[in-house]
């Protein structure tokens, strides 16, 4: 559906807790800003070494590394949550502990420039999904772990997400680093 634009959804299509991604995002064209911020936040890492990469601001918090996997898994978990309701899948979907996800993954293991390129890869799919929807369909609502969402709210909360951590990592990762 080209030229199709997807508004910002009513805060009665999203849980509470997400309100603090939807706020994030700037008021624009969401598949323009899904398709430009991967960029940006391949921009904000890429120049770190993998050693770099392994950095922790304190204790028991997440390698940045971990919080790039943790963004991967992330759009994978929004983009099936957004398709199976676009389809209309009537049954609830699981929710996810992102704790337990990053704990098993193994992400301190893998190089950073790959998490980027997967990165890349899960957006891309995003903003093909998204791009081929109609009015309807975006207007779709399913459930995830007992809670309603509409399919275009999924958009403004992968975006958000992405930037809260970009904001995290800017805010709390870099200035820990000696090399950037």
């Amino acid at each position: 559906m080209a030229g199709i634009t997807i508004a910002r959804p009513a805060s009665s299509e999203y849980v509470p807790y997400f309100a603090r991604y939807v706020d994030l995002v700037p008021e624009r064209d969401i598949l323009d800003l899904l398709r430009r911020q991967v960029d940006e936040t391949a921009a904000l890492v890429g120049k770190l070494s993998d050693r770099d990469a392994d950095h922790r601001y304190a204790d028991g918090k997440w390698s940045l590394k971990e919080v790039m996997g943790h963004l991967v898994d992330a759009e994978r978990i929004f983009l099936y949550r957004a398709v199976c309701f676009a389809r209309g899948e009537p049954h609830d979907l699981p929710g996810w502990d992102e704790n337990e996800y990053v704990a098993r993954a193994k992400f301190g293991a893998r190089r950073l420039a790959d998490l980027v390129a997967e990165l890349r890869t899960a957006r891309a799919d995003t903003v093909s999904f998204f791009s081929g929807l109609d009015a309807e369909e975006l207007m779709r609502k399913g459930s995830a772990n007992k809670r309603e969402y509409t399919v275009r709210a999924i958009a403004y909360v992968a975006a958000g997400h992405e930037r809260h951590h970009g904001n995290i990592i800017r805010e709390r990762y870099l200035p820990g680093l000696t090399r950037q």
